[in-house]
């Protein structure tokens, strides 16, 4: 499970790489959160030499792959992916089959997408509700107890209401990383994606600020200063 295609490409393709260094029969599962196009391509290449791929992107944070609670999404030849089983077992607590690798990798990557705009809307609605003196601890337990419930929006809600960016779960650069892939997946299919656009511009003014070291949770503290506030708010046990 590495940071990007250029690791994934220099494990797999190198002069020590898994590619020559897999035996005939073998199967390679790629958890790493990649581009549609190299997913393509190491399906394609290990075919080529008789090898499996699946490719078996991830939803989790470290702590959910610390308990086994990771979501893993499956592309790849079904023999390849059974074989693959009590490996991803160990590691998750479901699977989903898409088939196809690419497809798996697309779906890593949209997911990714609605993550990072689910962050968006809660630094937009938390920003607004703090400059309305609304304590957004308060907020965010109001909507999550009621409208919103779903796991990743408690814990994202938290995190931007007690802007708590660090340590980072999921590093700011990373976030940028596969938000460039959705728009190039995006362009690739003619399907426009404005929000990515924008998610990439959150991302890319946060780093600008010296903030590489915040989770990508981290773009809200953008948000918040757009609406006059500070970057990071001083939590007390105040409810």
């Amino acid at each position: 499970m590495l940071a990007d295609d250029h690791a994934v490409e220099e494990v797999v393709f190198g002069g020590m790489g898994v590619l020559g260094g897999l035996r005939r029969g073998a199967c390679h599962v790629g958890m790493s959160t990649v581009s549609v196009a190299l997913s393509r391509r190491l399906a394609a290449a290990h075919e080529a030499v008789g090898q499996g791929y699946v490719a078996a992107p991830v939803f989790g944070r470290p702590e959910a792959a610390a308990a086994k609670q990771l979501w893993v999404v499956l592309g790849g030849p079904a023999a390849a992916i059974e074989r693959a089983a009590p490996v991803l077992a160990a590691v998750g607590q479901g699977t989903f089959d898409l088939g196809d690798a690419a497809q798996a990798s697309l779906a890593k990557l949209l997911g990714n997408f609605m993550i990072g705009s689910t962050i968006e809307m809660l630094g937009e609605a938390l920003a607004t509700a703090e400059k309305a003196g609304i304590n957004p601890g308060r907020f965010i337990e109001l909507m999550t107890g009621t409208l919103f419930g779903a796991p990743v929006v408690r814990r994202y809600g938290q995190l931007v209401a007690d802007t708590a960016f660090e340590p980072a779960g999921f590093r700011l650069s990373l976030g940028l990383k596969d938000i460039g892939l959705v728009l190039e997946a995006g362009e690739e299919l003619r399907s426009p994606l404005p929000l990515a656009g924008l998610l990439r511009d959150r991302l890319l003014t946060a780093l600008a600020r010296d903030r590489a070291h915040f989770d990508w949770s981290g773009l809200a503290s953008v948000i918040r200063e757009e609406a006059g506030l500070p970057a990071l708010r001083e939590v007390s046990g105040e409810r």
